[in-house]
């Protein structure tokens, strides 16, 4: 049996559910874009798709640092990394532009 097996799986169920945030990320904003009628630019869609790749870079990046917490033999605390903030500020960040979109259609 791998060593803390519960705490890797909880890790990558966590990295997943990123992963999952991400393509949500990337494919309400590429139909968000085409709902206003005129189609957007390419650099919309490669904004976007950006967006994704980053968000599954970081969240590769924060499980890589968990990884390492749990592997560690040392007591550390369970704080947040930088990445952590990151995504969050990330995703808040596209509902935000998400919620100015509707309001945008609806006015």
């Amino acid at each position: 049996m791998i060593d803390h097996y519960t705490d890797h799986a909880a890790n990558e169920r966590t990295f997943l559910a990123w992963v999952r945030t991400a393509i949500a990320v990337v494919g309400f904003g590429i139909a968000g874009a085409r709902l206003g009628g005129a189609l957007p630019g390419d650099w919309a869609d490669a904004l976007v798709l950006a967006t994704g790749a980053l968000v599954v870079g970081l969240a590769y990046v924060r499980m890589q640092i968990v990884r390492r917490r749990i592997n560690s033999d040392d007591t550390e605390t369970d704080e947040a990394t930088p990445a952590d903030g990151v995504l969050a500020f990330l995703v808040i960040a596209f509902f935000g532009l998400l919620g100015a979109f509707v309001l945008r259609l609806s006015l």
